[in-house]
């Protein structure tokens, strides 16, 4: 394993949670100790006479071929931590047992219970308790100590105290073992407190993103929803102003027509006089579907034709300036009957669909609105479908457009669609849905609850 790899276990989510991970990385420590502990070795052996060490003699071929050993032990060791596997890893015992008869025959053929190699027992016992388990760490401990008593059985005494020495080098590996045990408990006791805690943290910073990003919607669907609601009032006003300002010149000259086709006895003239109060008459009827269209939307479910509220969208949409040049064709199931439900809510909504098929066709397209009665989640609804001819929705953005702001129009507010679903889900007790949307065109679906009186 790599140092790059350790550093994103250590910041890394997974490595808190994963003790096979933290396995890896003191595997990989232990890696660096055995190269370290080879390289004192081979200078142990090889440059002894510099550094006042008895003479060796031929015991130094011994002493490299099991340091050769011990080094392919430590390449195969180093391939396997480096492709992320653990070396025996459910045979921990062995590794033990191995260590043990490899300082037991460094030290055999090197000084015998006095060799400087008999340091690597504590070594030993140092990497046991940082990778393994107490109980693990006990069991080598029996091991080394073991291994030691044969080799001083072994090599017998060479020298006055060697038998002290042998005494006191099993008490302090056993003092070390202890120690190292007890050492290594604490500082793992506080590593995974560390890491409960930095686990917990963890939580509770997805937790309080999770809130933040919650109210943000919120906030921004609020936001979305008064800047509607303050557009209609506006248009409200604006609509209230011109048809009182248009309306009572319209009524003044629709009664001068009126009195001068009574006056006169000319068919020629009577007849134009009765194209002009016929066009008034239009006029006069378009302010009223745009006075009713703009007055404050009622929150009261009524009895409702569908079709008749499809109809009056449909007249509404027809004054929009993209409506020219294009088809709008209605196909209504006949057996839909009357239900309760908010009128102003379900025009508003089919108008603002209308007006999006208006904005992506181009002259000689066709809208088409279609009516049919659906079985859903055991509930029989209306759906209402409005497919149009024009160019598609982005297959990257078709989970964004009922976003607020999100548009895919150069001009756009992003707040049509989003509030046509607040409108469906919350005061029409429905949903809204994209059947599709690709080149050939698209197609949305209203569907609501068939509450009949």
């Amino acid at each position: 394993m790599t140092e790059t790899s350790e550093d994103q276990n250590v910041t890394s989510p997974d490595a808190i949670v994963d003790p096979f991970a933290r396995e890896l990385r003191a595997e990989s420590i232990t890696v660096r100790i055995r190269w370290f502990g080879l390289a004192v070795g081979y200078l142990l052996v090889n440059v002894g006479d510099l550094i006042n060490a008895a003479d060796r003699g031929s015991e130094k071929l011994e002493l490299n071929a099991i340091l050769a050993v011990g080094a392919v032990y430590a390449m195969i060791d180093t391939v396997r931590s480096r492709k992320g596997k653990v070396l025996l890893a459910e045979f921990r015992i062995i590794i033990s047992l191995m260590e043990a008869l490899f300082i037991g025959l460094l030290c055999y053929f090197d000084a015998g219970i006095s060799s400087p190699f008999r340091f690597y027992y504590f070594l030993s016992l140092l990497v046991c308790a940082i990778r393994h388990t107490p109980m693990l760490t006990f069991a080598t401990f029996g091991l080394h100590a073991l291994s030691y008593s044969i080799l001083g059985l072994m090599s017998g005494p060479t020298r006055p105290g060697d038998g002290i020495q042998m005494i006191l080098t099993l008490v302090f590996l056993g003092w070390a073992a202890w120690a190292i045990i007890a050492l290594t408990g604490l500082l793992k006791t506080a590593g995974n407190r560390l890491k409960q805690l930095n686990s917990e943290l963890l939580d509770n910073q997805v937790h309080l993103e999770g809130r933040i990003k919650e109210r943000t919607r919120d906030l921004q669907e609020s936001q979305a929803l008064l800047v509607q609601q303050e557009k209609q009032a506006a248009f409200g006003l604006l609509a209230a102003g011109i048809a009182h300002e248009v309306g009572n010149p319209l009524a003044s000259i629709s009664s001068i027509v009126q009195l001068l086709a009574r006056r006169t006895t000319d068919d020629y003239t009577v007849e134009r006089l009765t194209m002009v109060q016929g066009q008034l008459a239009r006029i006069q009827r378009t302010l009223q579907e745009l006075v009713g269209f703009s007055r404050p939307a009622s929150q009261q479910a009524i009895l409702v034709d569908v079709h008749a509220a499809i109809n009056d969208a449909l007249n509404i949409a027809k004054y929009y300036k993209r409506w020219k040049g294009k088809r709008v064709n209605t196909e209504f199931d006949p057996d839909i009957k009357a239900i309760r439900t908010i009128y102003d809510q379900l025009v508003q909504v089919i108008l603002n669909l209308v007006l999006n098929a208006l904005d992506a066709t181009e002259e000689g397209a066709a809208i088409n609105v279609t009516t049919n009665v659906i079985e859903e989640d055991g509930e029989q609804k209306i759906a209402i479908h409005i497919a149009d001819e024009g160019h598609g929705i982005a297959v990257e953005d078709q989970e964004q457009i009922f976003e607020p702001y999100f548009t895919t129009k150069v001009t756009g507010t992003g707040l049509g669609l989003f509030v046509c679903r607040q409108l469906v889900q919350q005061e029409l007790k429905g949903d809204i849905t994209l059947v599709e949307s690709n080149a050939a065109g698209t197609e949305f679906c209203i569907a609501i609850p068939s509450i009949k009186p």
